[in-house]
């Protein structure tokens, strides 16, 4: 029996030894890196919760809530505020605006794709659409609003009781019912079609040469794709890049006052509220002192219409960002306040020439399509009862 074994062990001894002799030939085998995330791939359909189907009732209610300031404290902030579809879904500035009186501290991001988040805000705070959507309209530097009056606000609209009871079969509406149906409607606002999806589709057309060689480098030499994987482009993770600060928070009051505020309401132990100059991030929702300073990924998709980039705006142009990682990034800024070093490990300088910038901003350009235009609807008035028990439609 062994007599027989022996011959199959032997061409199976020379099969591997002919196998490395490719891979030597081609290069050796693919890196760690590459086996470790998940290929770049097309963007699919997105995922619809269970608890919350889409109904045309529920989309058209969404995006009349999405636009209308009645959703908030003053009535002067609505979710298109912030998130506008002539800026990118967001609002162009470097620090979101924030609610009368206050102003936001950190960069607004997109809603487009954000359908397929299962983290959202930079530190994921809201697991769900359905959850970030109360956490922006009642913020306190966003949206500001008390339940009770937006419900009851809504409640004297008498289109809005007409597409509620449609989308939701109930007597009066219901501010949970108006997160979902945001929810619904934000869940349209997907781009699948990027030159990017068409060339992983089979349409090799639609890059340009200089793309498919930024594509080469992405996964390649810059490493992008160690944080940028999967259809999305982001691992949804959380890291530390020694991105600069903004000096935005050294100029304004306003967001002085906020970023000080912003401790306290999160919880922050009184040794750190008091010396604390930074941004501490993931820190805020996990208490622990090695995710300080650290944010999620964000998508690379929808990029061109989306700047400035970082969580605090540090960058207003692709090149600033590709030259920020080409060399290794920036100072640990909590090092430099706490004496504690979270900068990721996997963030080193890359080394690339002026061309290979080039083609990889091409490549990173290819990641957005057309861009999503929508004119703001018409907002349907309240209505008021003149005592004799009709309901009489009034401009808001």
């Amino acid at each position: 029996m062994k007599q027989r074994w022996l011959p199959y062990f032997l061409w199976a001894m020379l099969l591997s030894l002919l196998a490395l002799g490719l891979l030597a030939m081609a290069g050796g085998p693919p890196e760690k890196e590459s086996m470790d995330v998940p290929a770049l791939a097309p963007l699919p359909p997105p995922p619809i919760p269970a608890d919350n189907p889409q109904n045309p009732a529920k989309i058209e209610l969404g995006k009349l809530l999405f636009f209308d300031a009645r959703v908030g404290g003053d009535v002067s902030t609505a979710c298109s505020d912030c998130h506008s579809p002539s800026i990118g879904w967001q609002d162009g500035a470097d620090i979101c605006r924030g609610y009368p009186g206050t102003s936001h501290w950190r960069n607004c991001q997109t809603i487009v794709n954000s359908a397929y988040f299962d983290k959202l805000f930079w530190a994921g705070a809201a697991r769900s659409l359905e959850n970030q959507a109360p956490s922006a309209a009642r913020g306190g530097v966003a949206g500001n609003g008390e339940r009770d009056l937006m419900e009851e606000r809504l409640r004297q609209i008498p289109k809005y009781v007409e597409l509620f009871k449609e989308a939701f079969g109930e007597g009066e509406p219901l501010m949970s019912d108006a997160w979902r149906a945001i929810a619904a409607f934000e869940r349209t606002l997907v781009q699948r079609d990027t030159p990017f999806d068409k060339y992983m589709l089979g349409d090799k057309s639609a890059l340009s040469e200089d793309a498919v060689k930024g594509m080469a480098l992405f996964k390649g030499k810059a490493g992008c794709i160690k944080c940028h994987n999967g259809a999305l482009l982001t691992d949804q993770k959380y890291y530390n890049l020694g991105v600069p600060e903004n000096s935005v928070f050294e100029e304004d009051a306003l967001k002085q006052i906020t970023f000080r505020f912003e401790q306290y309401a999160k919880g922050v132990h009184e040794d750190i509220y008091r010396k604390v100059k930074t941004d501490l991030g993931l820190y805020y929702r996990s208490k622990r002192k090695a995710d300080m300073g650290k944010f999620r990924t964000p998508t690379l998709r929808y990029l061109t219409y989306t700047p400035p980039y970082m969580h605090n705006g540090a960058f207003w142009s692709l090149d600033e960002v590709i030259d920020f990682y080409n060399e290794g990034g920036g100072a640990d800024q909590i090092e430099k306040g706490f004496g504690l070093a979270t900068k990721t490990n996997l963030i080193k300088p890359l080394g690339l020439t002026d061309e290979e910038k080039a083609h990889l901003l091409a490549f990173l350009e290819s990641l957005s399509g057309d861009e999503i235009v929508m004119d703001i609807p018409a907002l349907p008035p309240y209505g008021v009862d003149r005592g004799d028990g009709l309901k009489v439609e009034e401009s808001q």
